[in-house]
């Protein structure tokens, strides 16, 4: 059996078999799905839970002003002080996020 491939935004039509065959599911109760084929995901399993290691965020393009101490310091580490001074930002990002 082959895929379909769609693009995005050219799906195919729903045919009104597949209407009536979604509105029964929307209609269905939670209690009466069966999870019969699906592990039961507890604690211990997402403890093992790694971030998607595709995900690659956009990056936008900007101008921003830095004193030039910090520059300096940023650029003193090496080659990559645009990514350092993001990972710095990201992980402040990050921790403001998760703040109790």
């Amino acid at each position: 059996m082959s895929k379909a491939r769609y693009e995005q935004g050219k799906l195919p039509a729903i045919t009104p078999e597949r209407a009536a065959e979604l509105k029964t599911l929307a209609a269905q109760a939670d209690s009466e799905i069966d999870y019969s084929d699906i592990p039961p995901m507890d604690s211990a399993a997402w403890e093992k839970a790694l971030l998607n290691p595709f995900y690659r965020p956009t990056k936008t393009h900007t101008t921003i002003r830095v004193d030039s101490d910090v520059l300096d310091w940023l650029k003193s580490k090496g080659k990559g002080y645009q990514t350092r001074l993001n990972g710095i930002l990201r992980q402040a990002m990050l921790d403001d996020l998760h703040k109790i």
